[in-house]
């Protein structure tokens, strides 16, 4: 029985995952019939869906080069990676730097059996991957340590993951301990959905029928993420706006931000 049969049960193929219907909308393969149903639905409610997540992939290439390069680091914690497609953290980093070394942390059944896509390098550098819960920061950050130098620097990466922390005060603790646990120097990267009346009732379809369920923070409720920490230029803002390439860039419902831990 080969790797993706044995890890494809019933119950994920009939139950749409986040990372599934995102590579949907990115216009990847690994999704299944349910995940596009749902998909479909969120994109009727709000068809803004698919510009936020291709937005999304994009402000992650331009922070990851910004940290790699402007920022010198060379160590990647990517907490929620999801499924692989164009341009992932460490093909970013070692285009940048490729002594990169770069832990990707999820728990979705497919991103496990389509880790060895992810488990490429460079010569010079590393790529590992953790089959865990990134909630559980002290477990994480434990395993991320048999690869990464905690002494040194790291980007810390959550991209769409804290909107499925529901409670408030456990995602701030959830950050909190990640940071906690960086030393100086290192950098948060992160983003998630922003709210709208037309993105509210694509949360509403997403909580009803998808797994795990989602909440929509505003600017300002996100912003306190990265309390304590130093703020990139320009701060706090929609996610194509962040050191946005070209002039023509429109505000979107998703909301990011980079940081330094001073």
């Amino acid at each position: 029985m080969d790797g993706r049969k044995a890890m494809t049960d019933e119950r994920d193929t009939n139950v749409p995952q986040t990372a599934r219907i995102w590579n949907y909308w990115l216009g990847g393969t690994d999704n299944f019939a349910v995940d596009r149903q749902v998909g479909d639905r969120i994109r009727a409610a709000f068809p803004q869906i698919v510009d936020n997540a291709r937005a999304s992939r994009a402000f992650l290439v331009r922070a990851v080069s910004y940290v790699a390069g402007v920022a010198g680091i060379r160590q990647f914690l990517d907490v929620g990676t999801g499924l692989p497609t164009a341009d992932n953290t460490h093909e970013v980093a070692q285009r940048v730097a490729p002594e990169s070394k770069i832990v990707y942390v999820d728990n979705d059944p497919l991103v496990l059996v389509h880790a060895r896509a992810l488990l490429t390098s460079s010569p010079e550098g590393v790529t590992q991957y953790i089959d865990g819960d990134g909630r559980d920061s002290a477990k994480v950050l434990a395993s991320a340590g048999k690869t990464l130098d905690f002494g040194q620097p790291v980007a810390l990466i959550m991209s769409g993951i804290l909107g499925h922390v529901t409670d408030d005060d456990q995602a701030l603790t959830m950050v909190r301990e990640y940071v906690a646990a960086l030393p100086r120097g290192s950098y948060l990267i992160a983003l998630d959905g922003s709210h709208s009346i037309e993105h509210g009732e694509a949360e509403k379809i997403w909580n009803e029928q998808a797994n795990p369920p989602y909440v929509l923070r505003g600017h300002t409720a996100f912003g306190q993420f990265f309390e304590g920490l130093e703020l990139v230029d320009p701060g706090v803002t929609s996610a194509p706006l962040w050191r946005a390439t070209s002039p023509d860039q429109q505000w979107l419902d998703v909301v990011c931000g980079v940081a330094r831990k001073p």
